[in-house]
């Protein structure tokens, strides 16, 4: 990652140094690092149209009727707006403090939600003056410490305070290479800070030169972000598969996509972000590939979890991102960085730099 935090390498030994504010987050850079973290801390004046689940396919085409010359489009704010909403509360960094496994900074867990995991004092383990959360050292092994961290997780999903249970688990790593040290259920992935990865996937078609994007618009019945746009294939990166084998998953679960198409898939980089709301910490990271689709593919949903699809043009995708909140936040970014890539959005826009940039704003290790 070209800027933000794709060096940032938070240690406990950089946290709890002599010159580090305890308990304040500190971060140290390495020697690659080139410039400093970027926040994106701007009120825009930009209106876009209120979200709402219940929009229809005819809602979204009458946003993008409007043409998209990338040749003459200076504004920029829309776009700006959409990676606003994925970094929002960093300016609350202070009300976390670090989740730490062997030594290691796995997360970040908010101050008040620590409340809940006190009353596990034979798991959960609180340094002195509170100034970060470790496991209980008898928990030696991944698997002691997945069940034993899963036993609170049950506990506090049947209370209601963790919602959206899913029975599928994330690893907890300090980065993307790292060994996991255990796992952990994905619906508490945010309240404990952890690193999250996923693949998305722009599947697109060219007819007579001009470039077209599938989208997916979400069930209904989804317990996250239901009815909203969507890439064709999109998912979560669960413990124990690799980039790849999810890639071939999620193509065959979302879209009917053989695996012989979805190996065709091209690996074009990753964007990043980190979002603050309330006692959830969502730290993610979204490679992203394209995806060329025979004219006369059409994709079909296996697995519920996509109501319809629409093969959409490129220039009208990008009037929806700019001109209404239809889309899944995090989609945006990959959509964005698609359209920068594919000249949609040019250098001669004003503020270029700085929404490339900001497509980075994550702990991109």
């Amino acid at each position: 990652m070209a800027s933000g935090f794709c060096s940032l390498c938070p240690t406990v030994t950089s946290l709890f140094s002599s010159q580090a504010r305890i308990p304040t987050l500190q971060w140290r850079y390495s020697s690659s690092s080139r410039s400093p973290p970027l926040h994106i801390f701007r009120v825009l004046s930009v209106e876009t149209v209120p979200i709402s689940p219940s929009f229809t396919w005819n809602d979204v085409f009458e946003n993008c009727r409007a043409e998209y010359a990338p040749q003459n489009s200076s504004d920029l704010t829309g776009f700006l707006e959409k990676v606003d909403r994925c970094n929002r509360g960093l300016e609350k960094l202070a009300e976390f403090i670090p989740f730490v496994i062997e030594e290691e900074i796995v997360g970040y867990i908010h101050k008040g939600f620590t409340k809940y995991l006190r009353d596990f004092h034979d798991i959960f383990t609180f340094s002195q003056y509170g100034g970060h959360v470790t496991l209980n050292m008898m928990l030696k092994k991944p698997e002691e410490r997945t069940r034993a961290v899963a036993y609170v997780i049950k506990i506090l999903g049947n209370k209601g305070i963790i919602p959206g249970i899913r029975n599928e688990l994330y690893p907890v790593k300090p980065s993307f290479n790292a060994p996991a040290f255990f796992s952990l259920e994905r619906a508490a992935a945010p309240y404990f800070g952890l690193k999250g990865y996923a693949i998305h996937v722009n599947g697109y078609v060219e007819r007579d030169g001009q470039k077209f994007l599938w989208i997916g618009k979400r069930s209904l019945a989804k317990s996250t972000y239901p009815g909203l746009l969507d890439h064709l294939v999109a998912g979560g990166l669960p413990h124990g598969i690799s980039v790849c084998e999810n890639l071939v998953k999620e193509c065959k679960e979302e879209a009917g996509i053989s695996k012989v198409l979805a190996d065709r898939a091209i690996a074009v980089g990753a964007v990043s972000y980190m979002d603050i709301d309330r006692y959830c910490f969502t730290r993610d990271v979204l490679f992203c590939y394209d995806l060329e689709l025979p004219q006369d593919f059409v994709p079909k949903n296996q697995d519920g979890e996509v109501d319809s699809f629409r093969l959409i043009p490129v220039a009208q995708v990008a009037n929806v991102v700019r001109k209404t909140s239809f889309f899944k936040d995090s989609c945006s970014l990959v959509i964005i960085d698609f359209l920068f890539r594919h000249g949609f959005i040019r250098p001669e826009s004003p503020g270029y730099l700085d929404l490339y940039r900001s497509l980075r704003n994550g702990d991109c290790s």
